[in-house]
């Protein structure tokens, strides 16, 4: 059974930095494609960014990019979201997931996905 595990969120003032952990565990690593998302009480999952097991190749939402870094280390099963410049919009939980047959026009949308973490808190405010 895959398991994710995520850790890393808090409060941090705006243009401050945050890093997200999420550790994989009951599969191979390095054969799926990860992702963040985040969602905000009443309203619908959003994506925020997404790494393809091959290549590594990475998506960002648009009003991201340039802030946030999705990265990965095989070696220790786990996918990272750096958190740069954080605005009080980016306030969310946020939730790692994984799927091991995702592919490029899934991945975007959260039901794809067929493994999620519990969600990490990230509160952005002064």
């Amino acid at each position: 059974q895959v398991l994710l595990a995520e850790s890393g969120g808090g409060w941090v003032q705006p243009g401050g930095s945050l890093t997200l952990s999420c550790v994989h565990s009951g599969g191979t690593f390095r054969r799926y494609s990860v992702a963040w998302f985040r969602q905000v009480a009443g309203k619908e999952r959003e994506f925020v960014a997404a790494m393809r097991a091959n290549g590594g190749y990475t998506y960002y939402l648009d009003s991201v990019r340039g802030r946030f870094t999705i990265s990965r280390d095989n070696a220790k099963s786990t996918v990272y979201l750096q958190m740069n410049s954080l605005k009080p919009e980016d306030s969310a939980v946020y939730y790692c997931a994984a799927d091991q047959s995702l592919i490029l026009s899934d991945v975007r949308r959260h039901m794809a996905y067929d493994y999620w973490g519990q969600g990490t808190q990230v509160t952005v405010s002064s």
